[in-house]
C-alpha cells in the first residue's frame, strides 16, 4: 500500500488494469484498515478517473456473485449517497410504488454510511432477510415485484472495507461503485448522484452500455428528485432541467423531506408513507422518483401518464400490498 499511496501523492492515476488489481487485493484482505482508510480518503481530496472507477468496477463484477433473474426486465432505483441532506428513503419507495404499478425492481443497496437510514437499514428493520438465493429472490421478483440484493452478500470485497467506511462516516468511490454494479445487471436503472461533476461520469458510462438508464440530480444538492430544486435528468437520449412543478406537481420544501434520526425513525416515516399517510410533499416526491423509474421502463407514453400511474399504486394500496407480500415470503 505504501507503494500505491505515494503514487497517488504524487499525483498520478491509475490505469484500469492497475486499479482492477488494486481492488481485487482488497477483497483478499491484504491491506489493513489504516492503509484502507488512507487509501480511501485520497479520492476524498482528488477526483477519481473514468479509468480507476472502470477498473474498480470491474474487479467487483469480476468477483461478484451473479444473479439470474429468468430475464425478468428490471429496474433498480439507487442513489450514489453522499449528498448528507438525510432525506427519508425515498428511493426503497419508490421501488414499492413501481412494484405496485406492475414493474420488476430489483433493488440493489447497503447500510447507511454518510447517512442515518441506508436502504438495507430499512428493510432489515421492516423484517427482510438478506439472501443470495437465486430461488428466493425469483420467487419474491415474481410474486410481489420486488427483490432485495444487500450488497455484502453479492459483493465480497466490500466486507472487507465495511468497517472502515463506518468509522469513516463521509462518502468515498464506494459510494460511485454501488450503481455500477447491482448483481443482476438490471437494464434499466434511476440513478441519482450528489454532483453534476458525477453526473457527467455516469453519463459517459452508461453510454457504453445498452442500458437504459436515467440520472438524476436536484441541483441544490440532493442525489434524488427532492422537489426542492430544479433536476438535471439524463438519459441515453440527452439531458435537461426539469422544474419541480414539472416533475412533481409542486415545490417542496427540504424540512418536508427529513428523514428522521434514527433507523427507527426512519422505518415510522417509510411505513406511514407507504400506507398512503403521508404528506402531500412526501408523497409528490416519491411520485416523482417512481414516475422517473416507470417511464424508463418503457411501458408509459409520457411522464405524466407514468406519474399517474405511481399515484394509482399508492392511493390504491397497491404499493403496500406489494411490500406486504415480500415481507409474508421471508
Amino acid at each position: 500500500m505504501k507503494k500505491i499511496l505515494n503514487y497517488l501523492f504524487e499525483h498520478k492515476s491509475f490505469s484500469r488494469e492497475a486499479a482492477k488489481d488494486i481492488l481485487i487485493n482488497i477483497s483478499k484482505g491484504v491491506f489493513n484498515d489504516s492503509e484502507l482508510a488512507a487509501f480511501m480518503t485520497v479520492y476524498l481530496m482528488r477526483s477519481i478517473t473514468i479509468n480507476e472507477l472502470l477498473g474498480f468496477r470491474d474487479a467487483l463484477l469480476e468477483l461478484c456473485v451473479p444473479v439470474n433473474l429468468n430475464g425478468y426486465n428490471v429496474l433498480d432505483i439507487v442513489g450514489t449517497g453522499g449528498d448528507a441532506k438525510n432525506t427519508f428513503n425515498i428511493s426503497t419507495l419508490s421501488c414499492f410504488v413501481v412494484a405496485g404499478a406492475g414493474g420488476k425492481v430489483a433493488k440493489h443497496g447497503n447500510y447507511g454510511v454518510s447517512s442515518i437510514s441506508g436502504a438495507s437499514n430499512l428493510m432489515e428493520l421492516v423484517g427482510y432477510k438478506f439472501k443470495a438465493d437465486e430461488g428466493k429472490l425469483k420467487t419474491e421478483l415474481e410474486e410481489s415485484g420486488l427483490c432485495f440484493l444487500h450488497a455484502p452478500l453479492f459483493h465480497p470485497a466490500l466486507r472487507h472495507v465495511a468497517g472502515v467506511r463506518r468509522q469513516l462516516g463521509v462518502r468515498t468511490f464506494f459510494n460511485m461503485l454501488g450503481p455500477l454494479v447491482n448483481p443482476a445487471l438490471a437494464q434499466h436503472q434511476l440513478i441519482g448522484v450528489y454532483s453534476l461533476e458525477m453526473a457527467r461520469v455516469y453519463n459517459y458510462l452508461f453510454q457504453q452500455t445498452d442500458k437504459q438508464f436515467v440520472i438524476v440530480h436536484s441541483l441544490d444538492g440532493y442525489d434524488e428528485i427532492s422537489l426542492t430544486a430544479d433536476t438535471k435528468i439524463i438519459t441515453n437520449k440527452g439531458e435537461r432541467d426539469w422544474t419541480p412543478e414539472q416533475l412533481g406537481k409542486r415545490k417542496v420544501h427540504p424540512e418536508d423531506i427529513y428523514g428522521g434520526n434514527s433507523v427507527e425513525e426512519a422505518a415510522k416515516i417509510f411505513m406511514k408513507i407507504l400506507k398512503g399517510e403521508g404528506t402531500w410533499a412526501q408523497n409528490s416526491v416519491v411520485f416523482a422518483n417512481a414516475a422517473m423509474g416507470l417511464h424508463s421502463l418503457g411501458n408509459y407514453n409520457t411522464y405524466d401518464d407514468a406519474f399517474n400511474a405511481a399515484v394509482a399504486s399508492l392511493e390504491s394500496g397497491n404499493a403496500y400490498k406489494a411490500f406486504k407480500k415480500l415481507i409474508e415470503l421471508q
